[in-house]
This record gives structure tokens, C-alpha cells and sequence, in this order.
């Protein structure tokens, strides 16, 4: 599910221009996350009383969240589910071959 990416998180590109193309979550507001390499848009910028040149720079913009799907170290897309351990903290887990891997471990959230 998009609701588990989270900065530095490695994604692959389900629909878009971008499709099946991965990269490194550099940001994410709200349902929005900008990648690294992906939706790569070109901005000319003008002269400043500065001192800078003018010149033409590549930013990454971002994408909705619901485009981009966690993924494996192959870069295959995943499906991570919620395994809740005896203790406090519970982990994100996906199947590959029949185990269960552990993504990451979850924090529980102060006050609750």
C-alpha cells in the first residue's frame, strides 16, 4: 500500500510516463513524493542581479503517491502487510517464496 512509502524508501513507477523505472524517495507532503530520476522536468532560469548565470536546470517534480509501489532490492514491485510482533513494535513484511521477509520495523506512534 502507498500509505507505507516513506522518505528514503526505494519505489518503482507503476503508471506514468516513468513506468517501471526505480528510484529513492527524496520527499514526500502529504500524496505526493518526489523521486530520485523520475519526472524529470527541465527549468530555465534567468540571469540574477546576483551574480548567477543563467542556465537550464533538471529537477525532479513530484508524483502521486498511488504511481509509485515499494520494491525489493531486484526492484520488483511489493506488497507489504502489517505482522504484529508480541512486543511493542510491529513490522512491514512481504512474501517472497513462500517467507515472509521483513521490510522494516514500525514505531508505534506516542500516546496510543
Amino acid at each position: 500500500m502507498s500509505k507505507w512509502i516513506r522518505k528514503g524508501d526505494k519505489v518503482v513507477v507503476i503508471a506514468g510516463n516513468d513506468k517501471g523505472r526505480t528510484g529513492e524517495v527524496l520527499l514526500r507532503k502529504a500524496d505526493r513524493i518526489i523521486v530520485q530520476g523520475i519526472n524529470v522536468r527541465k527549468r530555465h532560469v534567468k540571469k540574477s542581479q546576483a551574480g548567477q548565470n543563467a542556465q537550464i536546470l533538471s529537477i525532479e517534480r513530484p508524483i502521486h503517491i498511488s504511481n509509485a509501489a515499494l520494491c525489493d532490492k531486484e526492484g520488483k514491485a511489493i506488497f507489504v502487510s502489517v505482522k504484529k510482533k508480541n512486543g511493542a513494535n510491529s513490522e512491514l513484511v512481504y512474501k517472497e517464496k513462500d517467507k515472509e521477509v521483513v521490510f522494516r520495523s514500525l514505531k508505534k506512534k506516542k500516546g496510543k
